[in-house]
């Protein structure tokens, strides 16, 4: 085993969406590829937003997905405890490196309040400055802190970024990265009611639990200057870091529920495979040298590198995952897209959807319908006439088949002699009904499908289907002959 060691890190404040997902994804990749350890944290330093529903959405999502972590909630690693943030506040981790920054001179307490730093803010961009802190409590005396104190306020404490100079990102997708410390401005690492802000508390978690590297969102290219000077002046290695382009919707946009679902587990209600989403997010931001398009889980693991992941943002195309997910349920036998239906109906809360159902017959028809199924949601309309006592006939279906001026009495005609000859009829395979159909198109002199049709149309309701003759022999002869005497007395008597 490697010492590689990445984290996926989300704050507990939601669902969990695409964009997430895809980071959870290239750092499971990563730490597979590498013979590594995957991580997952929960940051619900977010005291308002962070819910404990959302932990088990998290959860429950990753899970799903099969992005399962080595070390994190329910697989803990005693030396690495805990995996919540706040809970490792509890412990006072935080504050102890914060004291330490304090001590030698790398971060101060600020008594201003979020009014007095607008203000200054305001002043800087008025002076055509970069909009910033301005610094004024760096340089407090001891009396002065005891002065504010003594008012009443209570102090947040801000790192001490350089005045000067320039840090150096060395990036593992987009190389070198240079920013000037001049335009960075000290920035709060804990705030007034000692909870760790995101930039400190990710820095001494990534430390303590020894991560050796960072792929994440390129929206986090500004916090990572904040983030190497607290390694800095801590005297600690910086992991390597790699930044992946934005999911952008198809009108160049950043993702958001107006392009379709975000959230992960709405495409698990819809019906799709966990295993086409994840073939689809690892094709946003990240090739082959060959362009594949269609994975294995062990094909993405064996393949996956960083230095193929683009720095050009990628668009999510809600169709190029429907194509996926219909190829994928293709791969699957009949036997497994029927586990997987039933899985989905018990997610779903749907399972007296087929209550009753003959199981064996399910499968079958599954099989007849197997090219036809895009999405899990899909295979119970498509099949459900099956099992239904009553025809759901549809409208269009028996005003364009059996009762339009084109019929012109055909469909009567056809119907009327076939429920006598079908109760006849000894050979009751795909094989000898086509044979039958056809034969009665000669001796009527009409088209065949102007028995096709009438046919499908009694029987099922629709002018759609699996074919025909496969319908009817797994129907079964009895079954087909009363479905057709239903609709002869519906429409024609």
């Amino acid at each position: 085993m490697s010492n590689v060691r990445v984290r996926f890190a989300p704050s507990p404040t939601g669902d969990l969406h695409i964009g997430g997902v895809r980071t959870a994804l290239f750092n499971w990749l990563f730490a597979k590829n590498k013979s590594g350890r995957f991580l997952l944290r929960i940051e619900d330093t977010d005291e308002v937003r962070s819910t404990e529903e959302s932990v088990q959405v998290i959860l429950d999502a990753m899970q799903w997905l099969g992005l399962n972590w080595d070390e994190g909630p329910g697989k803990e690693d005693p030396k690495y405890l805990p995996y919540y943030q706040m809970k490792r506040k509890e412990h006072g981790i935080y504050q102890k490196y914060a004291d330490k920054l304090v001590a030698q001179g790398s971060a101060y307490c600020c008594y201003c309040t979020q009014k007095d730093v607008d203000e200054m803010r305001k002043q800087a961009q008025a002076n055509k400055l970069p909009p910033k802190y301005s610094g004024k409590c760096r340089h407090l005396t001891v009396e002065q802190r005891k002065q504010e104190e003594a008012c009443g306020k209570k102090a947040v404490v801000r790192f001490k970024m350089p005045d000067t100079g320039f840090i150096i990102l060395n990036d593992l997708i987009r190389g070198k990265i240079e920013f000037d410390n001049s335009l960075l401005d000290d920035f709060v690492i804990v705030k007034a009611n000692g909870v760790p802000t995101y930039n400190f508390a990710c820095v001494i978690d990534d430390y303590l639990m020894e991560i050796t590297h960072v792929l994440r969102g390129d929206d986090h290219i500004s916090n990572t200057p904040r983030q190497m000077q607290i390694y800095s002046a801590l005297g600690w290695e910086v992991p390597k870091f790699a930044h992946t382009a934005m999911i952008l919707g198809h009108d160049g946009t950043r993702l958001s529920k107006r392009h379709g679902h975000t959230s992960v587990l709405e495409y698990r209600k819809e019906g799709y495979l966990q295993e086409a989403l994840i073939n689809y997010l690892a094709l946003l931001g990240w090739s082959t040298e060959n362009s594949q398009q269609i994975f294995k889980i062990d094909e993405l693991v064996n393949k996956f590198s960083v230095e193929r992941c683009g720095v050009s943002p990628s668009i999510f195309d809600p169709e190029k995952l429907l194509w996926l997910n219909s190829e994928k349920i293709r791969s699957k036998t009949s036997e497994q897209i029927y586990e997987l239906f039933i899985d989905w109906l018990k997610y779903t809360n749907n399972e007296n959807l087929i209550k009753g159902w003959d199981v064996e017959l399910l499968k079958k028809v599954i099989a007849l319908e197997h090219d036809k199924i895009n999405l899990l949601k899909d295979i119970y309309d498509l099949v459900d006439f099956f099992f239904k006592r009553e025809v759901d006939y549809k409208e269009e279906a028996v005003e364009k088949v059996l009762l339009s001026d084109k019929a012109n009495g055909t469909a009567r005609v056809v119907l009327t002699e076939s429920i006598v000859r079908l109760r006849n009829q000894q050979d009751f395979s795909a094989q000898a009904l086509e044979q039958y159909s056809r034969n009665l198109a000669v001796e009527k002199n009409i088209k065949t499908g102007q028995v096709f049709h009438p046919i499908r149309v009694a029987i099922s309701g629709r002018t759609q289907g699996p074919s025909l003759f496969h319908m009817m022999e797994l129907m079964g002869k009895e079954e087909v002959v009363k479905r057709i005497d239903m609709a002869i007395n519906k429409f024609f008597r």
